[in-house]
């Protein structure tokens, strides 16, 4: 054999070695990409699962807030018929009051003015029609900023 022939049989010998080694690397390739391609496919399912589950969620969640919608437009309206009451309320608590103090003062000028040095007492009616008053007031007020808010948008 000559030194052509040795390197000839080297480099068939190498390239033997190369090729087995390239079919083995390309089946390791191949079943990472079947793997990979199967994993593809369940996330593919995955993804049309959990879709079909946000539609039918974003269909339950817009009734739930329309019924909503529609208990606060109806608790607004039946609170709009109350605040009549509130106000009825603070004009006899007012009333009242009005009425104690001019008691009070009948009674000091009979007396002839000996209660004019004591501190004036509020009376709990009293109290209740000035916090009715107020409580009215600010619930206008309120609905006032909120027709505001909605007429700006």
């Amino acid at each position: 054999m000559s030194w052509g022939e040795i390197a000839g049989l080297i480099a068939a010998v190498a390239f033997a070695v190369l090729v087995i080694f390239l079919v083995l690397a390309i089946r390791k390739v191949t079943k990472v990409l079947d793997e990979v391609s199967k994993i593809a496919e369940e996330a593919n399912n995955s993804i049309g699962v959990i879709t079909k589950d946000v539609d039918h969620l974003s269909i339950e969640v817009e009734g739930l807030l329309n019924k909503t919608n529609t208990l606060m437009d109806d608790l607004n309206g039946k609170i709009s018929k109350v605040d009549p009451l509130f106000t009825a309320i603070g004009d006899i608590g007012v009333t009242v009051s009005d009425v104690n103090q001019s008691a009070r003062n009948l009674t000091g000028s009979i007396a002839g003015g000996k209660s004019a040095g004591k501190k004036k007492k509020t009376s709990t009616v009293s109290k209740l029609g000035k916090t009715a008053t107020t409580m009215n007031r600010r619930r206008k007020e309120q609905k006032d900023l909120k027709e505001a808010d909605i007429n700006v948008y």
